[in-house]
């Protein structure tokens, strides 16, 4: 009965248009009434509690980072880096578009921002190329997804903090998952436009603009290698990684590129601030349906039903992952991580499913459902970015979306794939 309360005081709210973050109140609310245990004092606790945790401060730091990136013209140049390298193929637009997804994720960490940057930059060529632009932007949106899968994830901070496991370990296991995302696209689209006629947008780059084209960019793509390089050495954590790329990406682009001003500065840091406010305050929310989850016991009536599949770690995980699916439909992004682990974590240990397999195929889970409808941030993001309508860009996503739940699919059949970057360097 309590999940059934729980399940319709969370939907309802969110169907009326409730912020995700109310909605989650309201269906705390709703919990506590059924159990005579409702008290303002739990609310403001958890809600405190749940926010109050130095990792977390990652979050608005990495998301400032991405929007210092946007701002100070190193997300510019990777666009242009993958023009000079992948720009004369037939498609090479969407190659473009695919290698500047990747490399932004392992800058910035944030879908929707990587998202409407690189729509912001190659719709406008994509269309005057005589590209599909519903195809196109589902192309890119597809592409923003890698962004919580690749290191720094802020998805896999918020999974590491909640679930209590190493976000070193999860970023060195995301790297491979999101390298096959992105080779998925690849695939996918040479699919879509094998046999075309398309005229290449530029001719094959010379030598010398390729190596202008890779000293542009280096600055940009130093800042993983400084990120993940110090994370696996130890010398800083995830929160001061965090800062470091925050001050990285603002000495780049203040100083070597000169693009970053006072004025696109406070801008940035407003943007930054806003993001952050709704993720802090969906994560503080989250915190007390997470605790009444727990005190309730949900996580066991859940586990009862996938009982007869325990012994079978394979399967148990395709049956959880299936479950994620659905939600990721109704669900955004952080809640369905906040509201699902303290669920699905007992369940891992019952089946012997290591931590952080799971953690990072449940993020990459979530942000495949960044892209699917009705609630797709990011296909929303897309839409808005290009000027195209939601249906247009739903449309044009679905072979995109079909080529990453498939990635997803092999990762649960085969774990060493996700594992063994973790297990090597550790």
């Amino acid at each position: 009965m309590i999940i059934t309360i729980f399940v319709i005081s969370l939907l309802f709210p969110l169907a009326c248009g409730m912020p995700v973050a109310f909605a989650l109140i309201v269906s705390s609310v709703a919990m506590m009434a059924y159990m005579d245990l409702f008290s303002v004092d739990i609310i403001a606790q958890n809600m405190i509690g749940g926010s109050d945790n130095f990792i977390l401060m990652a979050v608005p730091f990495f998301l400032l980072a991405g929007e210092l990136m946007n701002a100070g013209g190193l997300s510019r140049r990777i666009v242009d880096l993958g023009f000079a390298f992948v720009g004369h193929f037939n498609g090479g637009l969407g190659y473009v578009a695919i290698f500047a997804a990747m490399i932004l994720a392992s800058l910035s960490g944030s879908a929707v921002a990587d998202t409407a940057a690189i729509c912001a930059m190659l719709m406008p060529m994509m269309r005057k190329a005589g590209y599909d632009p519903g195809r196109s932007a589902g192309l890119i949106a597809a592409g923003g997804i890698i962004a919580p899968v690749i290191p720094p994830s802020i998805g896999l901070i918020i999974f590491g903090v909640v679930a209590n496991v190493s976000i070193t370990k999860l970023f060195l296991a995301g790297i491979v998952p999101g390298i096959l995302m992105g080779a998925s696209l690849v695939v996918t689209w040479w699919l879509i436009n094998r046999g075309g006629d398309r005229a290449p947008v530029r001719p094959r780059a010379t030598a010398k603009e390729l190596m202008e084209a890779v000293r542009s960019g280096t600055w940009a793509i130093l800042m993983p290698v400084i990120i993940i390089g110090g994370l696996r050495g130890g010398v800083f954590t995830p929160t001061e990684a965090a800062v470091i790329a925050v001050a990285y990406s603002a000495f780049v682009g203040a100083v070597i590129y000169r693009e970053l001003g006072f004025a696109s500065c406070y801008a940035a840091l407003v943007r930054a601030a806003k993001a952050s406010a709704a993720v802090m305050l969906i994560i503080a929310a989250a915190s007390v349906s997470a605790w009444l989850i727990t005190i309730t016991d949900i996580q066991t009536a859940v586990a009862s039903l996938l009982q007869p599949f325990i012994e079978y770690p394979k399967l148990t995980m395709l049956l959880m992952m299936l479950l994620v699916v659905v939600i990721g439909t109704a669900l955004d992004f952080t809640p369905t991580i906040l509201i699902m682990t303290p669920v699905l974590m007992p369940i891992c240990a019952m089946a012997n499913i290591d931590p952080i397999y799971f953690g990072v195929l449940f993020v990459m889970n979530n942000a495949i459902g960044l892209i699917t409808p009705p609630v797709g941030s990011v296909l929303n993001a897309a839409a808005g970015a290009s000027g195209l309508t939601l249906d247009n860009v739903t449309k044009g996503v679905w072979p995109f979306l079909v080529a990453e739940l498939v990635v997803l699919g092999i990762l649960v059949l085969f774990p060493e794939l996700v594992m063994w970057p973790a297990r090597l360097l550790f």
